[in-house]
Protein backbone atom coordinates (compact mmCIF):
# COMPACT_ATOMS: atom_id res chain seq x y z
CA UNK A 1 0.00 0.00 0.00
CA UNK A 2 1.65 3.59 -0.79
CA UNK A 3 2.00 5.96 1.73
CA UNK A 4 -0.86 8.50 2.79
CA UNK A 5 -0.99 11.67 1.35
CA UNK A 6 0.99 14.58 3.10
CA UNK A 7 -0.95 17.25 4.61
CA UNK A 8 -0.51 20.02 2.12
CA UNK A 9 -1.77 17.61 -0.43
CA UNK A 10 -5.13 16.76 0.91
CA UNK A 11 -5.10 20.48 1.79
CA UNK A 12 -4.96 21.33 -2.14
CA UNK A 13 -7.44 18.48 -2.90
CA UNK A 14 -10.30 20.23 -0.55
CA UNK A 15 -9.12 23.79 -2.36
CA UNK A 16 -9.72 22.54 -6.10
CA UNK A 17 -12.94 21.08 -4.45
CA UNK A 18 -14.22 24.51 -3.67
CA UNK A 19 -15.27 25.76 -7.04
CA UNK A 20 -17.98 22.53 -6.69
CA UNK A 21 -19.12 23.86 -2.95
CA UNK A 22 -19.44 27.35 -4.00
CA UNK A 23 -21.35 26.47 -7.11
CA UNK A 24 -23.78 24.19 -5.60
CA UNK A 25 -24.07 26.57 -1.90
CA UNK A 26 -27.24 28.10 -2.83
CA UNK A 27 -28.48 24.74 -3.89
CA UNK A 28 -27.96 23.08 -1.09
CA UNK A 29 -29.39 25.52 1.01
CA UNK A 30 -32.76 25.51 -0.65
CA UNK A 31 -32.90 21.66 -0.92
CA UNK A 32 -31.96 21.51 2.83
CA UNK A 33 -29.21 18.74 1.89
CA UNK A 34 -25.61 18.87 0.04
CA UNK A 35 -26.12 18.35 -3.52
CA UNK A 36 -24.59 14.91 -4.79
CA UNK A 37 -21.82 17.06 -7.44
CA UNK A 38 -20.55 18.32 -4.05
CA UNK A 39 -21.14 14.97 -2.31
CA UNK A 40 -18.78 13.45 -5.19
CA UNK A 41 -16.20 16.22 -5.33
CA UNK A 42 -15.64 15.68 -1.18
CA UNK A 43 -15.21 11.91 -2.54
CA UNK A 44 -12.64 12.61 -5.05
CA UNK A 45 -10.90 15.00 -2.64
CA UNK A 46 -10.46 12.10 -0.54
CA UNK A 47 -12.38 14.37 2.41
CA UNK A 48 -14.17 11.40 3.25
CA UNK A 49 -11.06 8.84 3.58
CA UNK A 50 -9.09 11.22 6.53
CA UNK A 51 -10.35 9.14 9.52
CA UNK A 52 -10.52 5.95 7.41
CA UNK A 53 -7.68 3.47 8.96
CA UNK A 54 -4.87 2.76 5.91
CA UNK A 55 -5.78 -0.76 5.93
CA UNK A 56 -9.12 -0.09 4.65
CA UNK A 57 -7.73 2.60 2.45
CA UNK A 58 -7.95 5.83 4.50
CA UNK A 59 -5.37 8.65 5.13
CA UNK A 60 -5.64 8.44 9.15
CA UNK A 61 -4.81 12.01 9.08
CA UNK A 62 -3.92 13.78 11.97
CA UNK A 63 -6.57 16.90 13.37
CA UNK A 64 -3.95 19.69 12.44
CA UNK A 65 -5.08 18.18 8.77
CA UNK A 66 -8.78 17.87 9.55
CA UNK A 67 -8.76 21.58 10.61
CA UNK A 68 -6.86 22.72 7.09
CA UNK A 69 -8.70 20.65 5.23
CA UNK A 70 -12.12 21.70 6.99
CA UNK A 71 -11.32 25.44 6.66
CA UNK A 72 -10.49 25.38 3.07
CA UNK A 73 -14.33 23.45 2.47
CA UNK A 74 -15.52 25.96 4.70
CA UNK A 75 -14.38 28.97 2.15
CA UNK A 76 -16.26 27.96 -0.55
CA UNK A 77 -19.33 26.39 1.65
CA UNK A 78 -19.89 26.03 5.29
CA UNK A 79 -22.33 23.52 5.48
CA UNK A 80 -20.29 20.79 3.32
CA UNK A 81 -17.54 21.65 5.56
CA UNK A 82 -19.59 20.65 8.80
CA UNK A 83 -20.82 17.40 7.20
CA UNK A 84 -17.52 16.48 6.39
CA UNK A 85 -16.05 17.39 9.67
CA UNK A 86 -19.56 15.39 11.47
CA UNK A 87 -18.75 12.20 9.52
CA UNK A 88 -14.77 12.45 10.43
CA UNK A 89 -16.09 11.81 14.37
CA UNK A 90 -18.12 8.94 13.62
CA UNK A 91 -15.41 6.84 11.65
CA UNK A 92 -13.10 7.53 14.13
CA UNK A 93 -15.05 6.04 16.51
CA UNK A 94 -16.20 3.21 14.25
CA UNK A 95 -12.58 2.72 14.23
CA UNK A 96 -13.10 1.84 17.91
CA UNK A 97 -14.87 -1.02 17.05
CA UNK A 98 -14.29 -5.36 16.83
CA UNK A 99 -12.35 -5.84 13.81
CA UNK A 100 -15.03 -7.69 12.38
CA UNK A 101 -17.48 -5.14 12.58
CA UNK A 102 -14.75 -2.62 10.79
CA UNK A 103 -14.73 -5.12 7.84
CA UNK A 104 -18.24 -4.42 7.37
CA UNK A 105 -18.32 -0.78 7.59
CA UNK A 106 -15.39 0.25 5.97
CA UNK A 107 -16.36 -2.56 3.17
CA UNK A 108 -17.75 0.23 1.38
CA UNK A 109 -15.66 2.70 -0.69
CA UNK A 110 -15.77 6.42 0.82
CA UNK A 111 -18.30 5.20 3.59
CA UNK A 112 -19.58 7.98 5.15
CA UNK A 113 -21.41 7.52 8.88
CA UNK A 114 -23.69 9.95 10.53
CA UNK A 115 -24.22 10.50 14.04
CA UNK A 116 -25.04 11.70 17.36
CA UNK A 117 -23.76 11.83 20.93
CA UNK A 118 -27.25 12.33 22.20
CA UNK A 119 -28.53 9.41 24.46
CA UNK A 120 -32.04 9.87 23.03
CA UNK A 121 -33.03 6.36 22.62
CA UNK A 122 -33.82 3.28 24.74
CA UNK A 123 -33.03 -0.08 24.49
CA UNK A 124 -33.13 -3.74 25.88
CA UNK A 125 -30.66 -6.43 26.01
CA UNK A 126 -31.98 -9.37 23.75
CA UNK A 127 -30.14 -12.53 23.00
CA UNK A 128 -27.24 -11.86 20.63
CA UNK A 129 -27.67 -8.02 20.86
CA UNK A 130 -30.16 -4.91 21.96
CA UNK A 131 -33.45 -3.89 20.78
CA UNK A 132 -33.50 -0.04 20.42
CA UNK A 133 -36.49 2.40 19.98
CA UNK A 134 -36.15 6.47 19.93
CA UNK A 135 -35.50 9.09 17.29
CA UNK A 136 -32.06 11.12 17.32
CA UNK A 137 -32.02 14.76 16.37
CA UNK A 138 -29.28 16.87 13.98
CA UNK A 139 -28.20 14.45 12.42
CA UNK A 140 -26.08 15.97 9.57
CA UNK A 141 -25.28 13.80 6.29
CA UNK A 142 -28.04 11.86 7.35
CA UNK A 143 -29.37 11.98 3.54
CA UNK A 144 -26.07 10.43 1.92
CA UNK A 145 -24.86 8.47 5.04
CA UNK A 146 -24.31 4.54 5.02
CA UNK A 147 -24.22 3.95 8.96
CA UNK A 148 -25.35 5.83 11.56
CA UNK A 149 -23.46 5.86 14.85
CA UNK A 150 -26.30 5.76 17.74
CA UNK A 151 -26.26 6.55 21.27
CA UNK A 152 -29.23 4.44 23.61
CA UNK A 153 -29.42 3.67 27.40
CA UNK A 154 -30.25 -0.12 27.97
CA UNK A 155 -32.02 -0.74 30.87
CA UNK A 156 -32.86 -3.66 32.60
CA UNK A 157 -34.07 -4.80 35.84
CA UNK A 158 -31.49 -5.99 37.73
CA UNK A 159 -29.36 -3.64 35.88
CA UNK A 160 -28.01 0.25 36.44
CA UNK A 161 -28.85 2.22 33.27
CA UNK A 162 -25.62 1.64 30.78
CA UNK A 163 -25.80 4.45 27.81
CA UNK A 164 -24.29 2.66 24.87
CA UNK A 165 -22.95 3.28 21.02
CA UNK A 166 -23.48 1.20 18.25
CA UNK A 167 -23.30 1.30 14.26
CA UNK A 168 -26.88 0.39 12.47
CA UNK A 169 -26.98 0.51 8.77
CA UNK A 170 -29.24 3.63 7.29
CA UNK A 171 -31.89 1.16 5.95
CA UNK A 172 -32.63 0.43 9.65
CA UNK A 173 -33.53 3.61 10.29
CA UNK A 174 -36.16 6.27 9.26
CA UNK A 175 -35.54 9.60 8.32
CA UNK A 176 -37.33 12.11 9.10
CA UNK A 177 -37.00 15.37 7.23
CA UNK A 178 -37.32 17.54 9.39
CA UNK A 179 -34.91 20.22 8.96
CA UNK A 180 -36.26 23.97 8.41
CA UNK A 181 -33.69 26.34 10.28
CA UNK A 182 -31.96 29.88 9.63
CA UNK A 183 -28.37 28.09 9.59
CA UNK A 184 -26.48 25.39 7.87
CA UNK A 185 -29.59 24.33 6.00
CA UNK A 186 -27.30 21.86 3.50
CA UNK A 187 -26.19 19.83 6.07
CA UNK A 188 -29.51 18.10 5.91
CA UNK A 189 -29.30 17.70 9.88
CA UNK A 190 -32.48 15.33 10.17
CA UNK A 191 -33.57 13.49 12.75
CA UNK A 192 -33.60 9.57 12.77
CA UNK A 193 -36.02 6.81 14.13
CA UNK A 194 -35.43 3.49 15.14
CA UNK A 195 -38.20 1.17 15.96
CA UNK A 196 -37.83 -2.22 17.78
CA UNK A 197 -34.15 -2.29 15.87
CA UNK A 198 -32.15 -4.77 16.52
CA UNK A 199 -28.27 -4.18 16.56
CA UNK A 200 -26.06 -7.04 17.26
CA UNK A 201 -23.85 -7.54 20.26
CA UNK A 202 -20.31 -7.14 18.45
CA UNK A 203 -21.71 -3.70 16.99
CA UNK A 204 -22.48 -1.99 20.54
CA UNK A 205 -19.27 -0.55 23.03
CA UNK A 206 -20.05 1.01 26.26
CA UNK A 207 -20.18 4.85 25.71
CA UNK A 208 -17.47 5.68 28.40
CA UNK A 209 -15.26 3.34 26.58
CA UNK A 210 -15.60 5.81 23.48
CA UNK A 211 -15.34 8.76 25.30
CA UNK A 212 -11.79 7.59 26.40
CA UNK A 213 -10.54 6.42 23.68
CA UNK A 214 -10.42 2.48 24.45
CA UNK A 215 -10.51 0.15 21.66
CA UNK A 216 -12.44 -3.09 21.58
CA UNK A 217 -9.08 -4.63 19.65
CA UNK A 218 -5.51 -4.37 18.97
CA UNK A 219 -6.36 -3.89 15.67
CA UNK A 220 -5.54 0.07 15.38
CA UNK A 221 -3.87 0.34 18.26
CA UNK A 222 -0.52 1.61 17.04
CA UNK A 223 -2.01 4.50 14.72
CA UNK A 224 -1.53 7.43 16.56
CA UNK A 225 -4.66 8.99 15.38
CA UNK A 226 -6.65 6.63 17.77
CA UNK A 227 -5.33 7.03 21.28
CA UNK A 228 -6.96 10.47 22.75
CA UNK A 229 -10.63 9.93 24.41
CA UNK A 230 -13.23 11.10 22.49
CA UNK A 231 -14.12 14.93 23.01
CA UNK A 232 -10.62 16.24 22.22
CA UNK A 233 -10.74 14.77 18.67
CA UNK A 234 -14.21 15.90 18.49
CA UNK A 235 -13.31 19.59 19.07
CA UNK A 236 -10.07 19.19 16.97
CA UNK A 237 -12.43 17.73 14.42
CA UNK A 238 -15.44 20.39 14.19
CA UNK A 239 -13.22 23.90 14.56
CA UNK A 240 -12.12 24.28 11.23
CA UNK A 241 -15.69 24.63 9.62
CA UNK A 242 -15.79 27.82 11.71
CA UNK A 243 -12.35 29.37 10.75
CA UNK A 244 -13.44 29.08 7.19
CA UNK A 245 -16.46 30.40 6.91
CA UNK A 246 -14.50 33.41 8.64
CA UNK A 247 -11.97 33.54 6.13
CA UNK A 248 -14.88 33.38 3.52
CA UNK A 249 -16.31 36.43 5.24
CA UNK A 250 -13.39 38.59 4.72
CA UNK A 251 -12.97 37.17 0.98
CA UNK A 252 -15.95 37.76 0.16
CA UNK A 253 -16.36 41.78 1.78
CA UNK A 254 -13.27 42.57 -0.04
CA UNK A 255 -14.38 40.97 -3.50
CA UNK A 256 -17.00 43.38 -3.02
CA UNK A 257 -15.31 46.42 -1.68
CA UNK A 258 -13.96 48.18 -4.80
CA UNK A 259 -17.45 49.12 -5.94
CA UNK A 260 -19.53 49.89 -2.69
CA UNK A 261 -20.06 53.24 -1.40
CA UNK A 262 -21.12 54.22 2.04
CA UNK A 263 -24.96 55.29 1.31
CA UNK A 264 -26.13 58.58 2.88
CA UNK A 265 -22.41 60.05 3.51
CA UNK A 266 -19.92 61.46 1.54
CA UNK A 267 -17.59 58.81 1.20
CA UNK A 268 -17.95 57.51 -2.30
CA UNK A 269 -15.90 54.35 -1.69
CA UNK A 270 -16.39 52.27 1.75
CA UNK A 271 -12.48 51.85 1.69
CA UNK A 272 -11.44 55.26 2.36
CA UNK A 273 -13.46 55.45 5.80
CA UNK A 274 -11.28 55.32 8.48
CA UNK A 275 -14.38 52.89 9.82
CA UNK A 276 -13.74 50.48 7.55
CA UNK A 277 -10.05 50.48 8.04
CA UNK A 278 -11.18 49.69 11.82
CA UNK A 279 -13.78 47.05 11.22
CA UNK A 280 -11.28 44.83 8.73
CA UNK A 281 -8.85 45.08 10.99
CA UNK A 282 -10.68 44.23 13.86
CA UNK A 283 -11.90 41.31 12.27
CA UNK A 284 -8.67 39.59 10.77
CA UNK A 285 -7.19 40.02 14.28
CA UNK A 286 -10.21 38.22 15.45
CA UNK A 287 -9.52 35.30 12.40
CA UNK A 288 -5.72 35.25 13.93
CA UNK A 289 -6.90 34.55 17.19
CA UNK A 290 -8.98 31.82 16.12
CA UNK A 291 -7.01 30.31 14.27
CA UNK A 292 -4.79 30.26 16.75
CA UNK A 293 -7.07 28.51 19.58
CA UNK A 294 -7.76 25.96 16.60
CA UNK A 295 -4.33 25.38 15.94
CA UNK A 296 -3.31 25.39 19.59
CA UNK A 297 -5.77 22.53 20.26
CA UNK A 298 -5.07 20.29 17.01
CA UNK A 299 -1.44 20.34 18.61
CA UNK A 300 -2.45 19.26 21.49
CA UNK A 301 -4.84 15.85 19.93
CA UNK A 302 -1.52 15.24 17.64
CA UNK A 303 0.81 16.21 20.48
CA UNK A 304 -0.67 13.80 23.13
CA UNK A 305 -1.36 11.07 20.03
CA UNK A 306 2.24 10.71 18.93
CA UNK A 307 3.58 10.53 22.48
CA UNK A 308 0.48 7.91 23.84
CA UNK A 309 0.47 10.59 26.75
CA UNK A 310 -2.71 10.49 29.23
CA UNK A 311 -4.63 13.61 29.20
CA UNK A 312 -5.38 15.42 32.75
CA UNK A 313 -8.91 17.11 33.07
CA UNK A 314 -8.00 20.09 32.17
CA UNK A 315 -6.38 19.12 29.22
CA UNK A 316 -9.52 17.75 28.27
CA UNK A 317 -11.33 20.95 29.02
CA UNK A 318 -9.19 23.24 27.59
CA UNK A 319 -9.62 21.25 24.07
CA UNK A 320 -13.62 22.11 24.77
CA UNK A 321 -12.81 25.76 25.71
CA UNK A 322 -10.75 25.92 22.66
CA UNK A 323 -12.97 25.02 20.73
CA UNK A 324 -15.69 27.56 22.04
CA UNK A 325 -13.32 29.77 21.65
CA UNK A 326 -12.47 29.37 17.43
CA UNK A 327 -16.38 29.57 17.48
CA UNK A 328 -16.95 32.91 19.24
CA UNK A 329 -13.91 34.37 17.58
CA UNK A 330 -14.98 33.37 14.53
CA UNK A 331 -18.83 34.26 14.62
CA UNK A 332 -17.62 38.47 16.05
CA UNK A 333 -15.63 38.48 13.03
CA UNK A 334 -18.15 37.31 10.83
CA UNK A 335 -20.73 39.67 12.45
CA UNK A 336 -18.03 42.74 12.11
CA UNK A 337 -17.98 42.52 7.95
CA UNK A 338 -21.56 41.64 7.65
CA UNK A 339 -22.13 44.88 9.47
CA UNK A 340 -19.84 46.63 7.11
CA UNK A 341 -21.53 44.51 4.41
CA UNK A 342 -24.12 47.12 4.13
CA UNK A 343 -28.03 46.55 3.09
CA UNK A 344 -27.39 45.04 -0.06
CA UNK A 345 -25.72 42.10 1.49
CA UNK A 346 -29.21 41.15 2.72
CA UNK A 347 -29.65 39.78 -0.65
CA UNK A 348 -29.74 35.84 -0.92
CA UNK A 349 -27.40 35.75 -3.92
CA UNK A 350 -24.33 37.92 -1.81
CA UNK A 351 -22.73 34.94 0.38
CA UNK A 352 -22.01 37.04 3.39
CA UNK A 353 -25.46 36.24 4.63
CA UNK A 354 -25.71 32.89 4.63
CA UNK A 355 -21.87 32.57 5.79
CA UNK A 356 -23.47 34.47 8.86
CA UNK A 357 -26.47 32.37 9.46
CA UNK A 358 -24.22 29.44 9.26
CA UNK A 359 -21.50 30.65 12.05
CA UNK A 360 -24.44 31.36 14.29
CA UNK A 361 -26.13 28.11 13.74
CA UNK A 362 -22.36 26.80 14.47
CA UNK A 363 -22.28 28.72 17.74
CA UNK A 364 -25.92 27.58 19.24
CA UNK A 365 -24.71 23.84 18.90
CA UNK A 366 -25.03 22.58 22.17
CA UNK A 367 -20.87 20.93 22.62
CA UNK A 368 -19.28 23.65 20.75
CA UNK A 369 -21.08 27.08 22.57
CA UNK A 370 -18.74 29.38 23.56
CA UNK A 371 -20.22 30.26 26.89
CA UNK A 372 -20.88 26.62 28.08
CA UNK A 373 -17.25 25.97 27.28
CA UNK A 374 -15.72 28.72 28.76
CA UNK A 375 -17.47 28.13 31.96
CA UNK A 376 -16.51 24.60 32.01
CA UNK A 377 -13.03 25.59 31.49
CA UNK A 378 -13.56 28.26 34.55
CA UNK A 379 -14.97 25.91 36.50
CA UNK A 380 -11.97 23.53 36.50
CA UNK A 381 -9.41 26.48 36.79
CA UNK A 382 -11.21 27.14 39.80
CA UNK A 383 -10.18 23.49 41.53
CA UNK A 384 -14.01 22.57 41.12
CA UNK A 385 -15.16 18.83 39.49
CA UNK A 386 -15.93 19.20 35.76
CA UNK A 387 -20.38 19.17 35.74
CA UNK A 388 -20.38 16.69 32.73
CA UNK A 389 -18.87 13.28 31.24
CA UNK A 390 -18.28 14.86 27.57
CA UNK A 391 -15.23 15.71 28.17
Amino acid sequence: MTGAPAREDLVRRATEAGPVLRRNAAWAEDNRRLHEETIEALAEAGVFRLRTPRRYGGHEADTRTLVEVAAELGRADGAAAWTASVYWIPTWMAAHFPEAVQDEVFATPDVRICGTLSPTAMAVRAEGGIVVNGKWGFVSGAHHSHWQEIVAVVIGQDSEPEPVMALVPMSDLTVIDDWHTSGLRGTGSVSTVAQDLFVPAERVMPLGAILQGQHADGANAGSPIYRSPLLPVAAASSVGTVLGLAKAAREVFFERLPDRKITYTGYASQSAAPLTHLQVAEATFKIDQAEFHAHRLASTVDGKDAESASWTIEERVRARADMGAVCRLGKEAVDILATASGGSSIYSDVPIQRITRDVHAVNQHALMHPNTNAELYGRILCGLEPDTLYI
